[in-house]
C-alpha cells in the first residue's frame, strides 16, 4: 500500500474547511416548482479534490493571513470550478457521463437544469466576494479580487481556453499553442486562486504578488500537463471520470504532442522551476512546495 503523500494531511484540513463553508453558503430550499439548489449542491458538494480552495489557503498561510480570512476565496474559487465542469461536461462541450465517480450533472437532472446551475454558481462566487464582511478587507481590496476572479473565467480566461480547447479538436498544435491554451483554460483560475490568498494579506508587495503570480503559472502548467498524463496511463474508477476521454475525443494534449516521457520531464521541470519562486519566501511557503509535489504526484 502506497504512503499518503506529504501534502495530504493539509489538504484534507483544507478540505473539511471549505467543505463546512461551502455547506453554509450554498443554496438549500428549493420551491415545488424546480431542483435549482439540489443541482448545484449535487454538483458542487459531491466529491472532488479541492486543489483550487487548497491553494487559497497555502498561498494565503504563505502571506501570514489567518485562514478565516481564506473561507471566501476559497469558496469563490470552488464555485467557479464548478461551474465550469457542468457546462464543460454538457453535450455541447465534452460531452461528459461521468464526473467525480458520478453521473454529470445534467445526466442526473437535465440540460437545462445544469446550464442554469453553473450560471448561479458563477453569479454566487462575486456575490459572496463581494458581500464578505471581514472588516480587514477594505472596498478597494474586494474590487480587485472581484476583478481578478473575473478576469481569469472570462474571454482572457477560463471561458476563452475553452472556446480555443473546441476549435482545436482534430487539429495539430504545436507546444507553444498548447500552453497557451492552458493558461487560459486552466492556469487563470489557479492563477487567481494563489493570488487570491496571497491579496488576503492588506500589505502585500508589488515583489510577493510577483512571486506567486509566478510560482502559479509554474503549476498551473505543471497541473494540465500531469492531467494529460494520467488521462493516458490511469484509469476510469481511480480518476473519477472516463479514462483516454481526450484521446477519444481527439484533443491536442502533451502526451500527444511531445509523447508521455518527455511529458512527465515537462511537469517536473516546471514543479523545480515553481520551487525556485519560492525561496524568497523562506519556511513560510512550505505547504505552496508541497502543493507543487503533489500536483506532479498524485493519481487522479
Amino acid at each position: 500500500m502506497s504512503q499518503p503523500h506529504i501534502f495530504q494531511p493539509f489538504l484534507d484540513t483544507y478540505q473539511k474547511r471549505v467543505n463546512s463553508a461551502l455547506d453554509k453558503y450554498l443554496p438549500n430550499d428549493d420551491p415545488p416548482e424546480h431542483n435549482l439548489a439540489e443541482a448545484i449542491r449535487y454538483s458542487v458538494i459531491g466529491g472532488g479534490k479541492r486543489i483550487r480552495p487548497a491553494m487559497v489557503y497555502a498561498a494565503g498561510e504563505a502571506m501570514g493571513v489567518s485562514n478565516d480570512l481564506m473561507d471566501i476565496p476559497a469558496c469563490a474559487v470552488e464555485m467557479i470550478h464548478a461551474y465550469s465542469l457542468i457546462h464543460d461536461d454538457l453535450p455541447a462541450m465534452d460531452d461528459d457521463d461521468l464526473r467525480r465517480g458520478r453521473p454529470t450533472c445534467h445526466k442526473a437532472f437535465d440540460e437545462a437544469t445544469a446550464i442554469l446551475a453553473g450560471d448561479a454558481l458563477q453569479a454566487l462566487a462575486y456575490e459572496i466576494l463581494a458581500k464578505d464582511n471581514h472588516a480587514e478587507l477594505t472596498p478597494q481590496h474586494r474590487i480587485e479580487m472581484l476583478s481578478l476572479l473575473t478576469q481569469a473565467s472570462g474571454a482572457h480566461g477560463m471561458a476563452g481556453g475553452q472556446a480555443v480547447d473546441l476549435a482545436s479538436v482534430g487539429k495539430v498544435l504545436n507546444l507553444g499553442q498548447l500552453e497557451n491554451m492552458h493558461r487560459l483554460k486552466t492556469g487563470a483560475l489557479i492563477r487567481a486562486s494563489i493570488l487570491l490568498g496571497g491579496m488576503c494579506k492588506q500589505d502585500i508587495t508589488e515583489d510577493e504578488i510577483e512571486l506567486l503570480s509566478n510560482y502559479s503559472l509554474c503549476i498551473g502548467l505543471s497541473f494540465q500537463i500531469h492531467d494529460d498524463i494520467l488521462d493516458v496511463v490511469g484509469d476510469t474508477e481511480t480518476l473519477g471520470k472516463p479514462q483516454g476521454s481526450d484521446q477519444e475525443q481527439d484533443k491536442p494534449t502533451f502526451p500527444a504532442i511531445i509523447g508521455l516521457e518527455k511529458s512527465q520531464q515537462l511537469a517536473i521541470e516546471q514543479h523545480e522551476l515553481a520551487l525556485k519562486y519560492l525561496e524568497p519566501l523562506g519556511e513560510k511557503a512550505d505547504s505552496l512546495r508541497q502543493l507543487s509535489a503533489y500536483i506532479v504526484e498524485r493519481q487522479f
